[in-house]
């Protein structure tokens, strides 16, 4: 009888299974909605955003502009002076600027150096550094650091969404476990209410002693005790996991109760974190989104440091303009002009060279960093590759020894139906099994959380 109620069990279960099955929330399934509408992976595609609108302000200091300067005075119906200059300048990039311009004065007390002829004065000239600013200056760094900045960011929005899509794939692979867990007491707590209802069957025939009652009884509330434990995990772990679960306009979502982890995962992880290939490949991580943001960043101090050189430059400005009335701009009188002269230089120079030292510090700070994160990446890479290819080897042990400790239940359950076993040697023996299988599931999150992190040292999302 207790073999009928045995298979009856095991059919039972094998149809439970088939119908959840259709109602998988599949781990590749998971990574879609966490990549799509997850805030914070969202949130480091704005630094794309960010960095475009750096771009843009940057790019603004070559801006073409419009000045106009007016001044009047006014007092007692008389014009002490009225005074307009006007300009239209345009910056270049080597720090040329081209500035056209119109002035015009009148008035009774008119400075005589704003004395112009009655039609005002028009001017087009040019001011060119000779030293500093010339090759480079701060609008040309600002620009090229802008561009700089978008290469950086893109490379730690990688980052930024990989550490998301790990932390967001550990809630999974935490579901998962414990919700096989709570399918494992379940099976064996049904089990223990079989056997304890048969042994009673079998006190109250006269073949087996009362006290086997009690240890049968024991061993029904363990397993109640440890479904109920189980069922409390289960359950905070679909609320850690419903954290990473969102829909557009920042909707969060509640996970069904009716639905269940991806059965086969261990069959298709690799294949959706891409780390099947690398495991018999050689990953390059010249790409590497770390390697890049850090070669970004030494390009930009080493935009910073050539903008510190040139400060050591003496500043000479010359500016040159053509002036003439409006009426006479066709006769091109070049005797007609105003030129002008900036000159500055610190002698000792000490801002400017405590300046350049420590931006070349900075970028040998950088450049270490640089060194030791490829040689840390290679070695995590390869130590995870050593670990998942041990897990895999691992996984085939404990199958056996779940297959086996199955074995020894099965005949000691046979050897029970025949009275030459007793109930607290099949508790033991089932006990082993329990024990086996809880390992073959440590062991297979195990495997899914050293897959997710050699995910998360390569650092692809995409």
């Amino acid at each position: 009888m207790k073999h009928v109620f045995l298979a009856l069990l095991f059919f039972g279960f094998s149809v439970t299974a088939q119908e959840m099955a259709s109602k998988e929330f599949t781990y590749d399934e998971f990574l879609g909605y966490v990549k799509k509408y997850h805030p914070l992976v969202r949130n480091a595609n704005l630094e794309i955003n960010k960095a475009q609108a750096n771009l843009m302000m940057a790019r603004g200091g070559f801006d073409p502009k419009i000045e106009v300067d007016f001044s009047k005075k006014q007092f007692k119906d008389t014009e002490y002076y009225s005074i307009l200059n006007s300009s239209f300048k345009i910056p270049t990039w080597y720090g040329i600027e081209i500035k056209a311009g119109f002035d015009n004065s009148d008035g009774i007390y008119l400075n005589p150096q704003n004395t112009l002829p009655n039609q005002g004065l028009t001017s087009l000239g040019v001011t060119v550094p000779l030293g500093q600013g010339l090759f480079i200056n701060q609008r040309m760094a600002d620009v090229r650091k802008a561009k700089m900045q978008i290469q950086l960011s893109q490379a730690e929005r990688k980052l930024q969404a990989i550490a998301v899509l790990y932390d967001a794939s550990l809630a999974y692979f935490n579901w998962k476990k414990n919700f096989s867990e709570v399918q494992l007491y379940e099976e064996y707590n049904e089990n223990a209410q079989i056997r304890f209802k048969g042994i009673q069957s079998l006190i109250s025939q006269g073949d087996k002693p009362a006290i086997d009652s009690v240890e049968a009884g024991i061993i029904v509330k363990n397993r109640k005790l440890s479904l109920e434990d189980s069922n409390l995990k289960l359950a905070k772990a679909k609320l850690e996991l419903a954290n990473f679960l969102w829909l557009e306009n920042n909707i969060p979502l509640e996970l069904s109760d009716d639905l269940i982890p991806e059965i086969q995962l261990e069959f298709t992880i690799q294949e959706s974190l891409k780390t099947n290939d690398l495991l018999n490949t050689d990953f390059s991580i010249t790409n590497h989104p770390k390697i890049n943001a850090l070669q970004s960043k030494i390009d930009m101090l080493n935009v910073e440091r050539k903008l510190k050189a040139n400060m050591l430059l003496p500043k000479i400005d010359v500016g040159y303009s053509y002036i003439s009335e409006p009426s006479y701009i066709d006769n091109y009188q070049f005797e007609d002009y105003k030129i002008g002269l900036d000159f500055y230089f610190p002698l000792f120079l000490r801002k400017e060279r405590g300046s350049l030292k420590l931006a070349k510090f900075k970028i040998q700070e950088t450049e270490f960093t640089l060194d030791l994160e490829k040689v840390q990446l290679t070695n995590k890479i390869n130590a995870q590759k050593i670990e998942i290819e041990s897990l895999l080897r691992q996984k085939e042990l404990i199958k056996s020894l779940v297959q086996d400790n199955l074995t020894m239940l099965n005949s000691e359950e046979r050897l029970f139906s025949f009275g030459e076993s007793s109930l607290f040697l099949i508790n033991t023996r089932e006990n082993n099994l329990v024990s086996a299988q809880l390992s073959k599931i440590t062991l297979e999150n195990r495997f899914y959380i050293s897959n997710s992190e050699l995910f998360k040292i390569m650092a692809n999302p995409d």
